[in-house]
């Protein structure tokens, strides 16, 4: 445990961070396995309205820095080629 007043300060930051960043990883998993989900029932309409969320947040995970941004690309490619196999 740090000593120094700021020390602390940057120790307390660090841990709200490291909250939020595994609050909104858990969420982008949760948002994409309801897209494979989806998926796997054959249901089209379903399936593209949790794709479009899924884009969206994949979206924001990589503005946030959660993602990098070619794991981005990865997982948005990967996700479309899924949706249009359901075609």
């Amino acid at each position: 445990m740090p000593n120094i007043k700021s020390a602390k300060k940057r120790v307390e930051l660090a841990k709200a961070a490291n909250e939020k960043n595994k609050a909104n990883k858990s969420e982008l998993k949760t948002i994409v396995k309801k897209f494979e989900a989806a998926v796997a029932t054959g249901s089209k309409e379903q399936a593209a309205a949790a794709y479009t969320t899924a884009v969206k947040f994949v979206d924001k995970a990589v503005k946030k820095g959660i993602l990098h941004k070619n794991t981005a690309a990865r997982k948005k490619s990967s996700m479309t080629l899924k949706l249009n196999k359901l075609a």
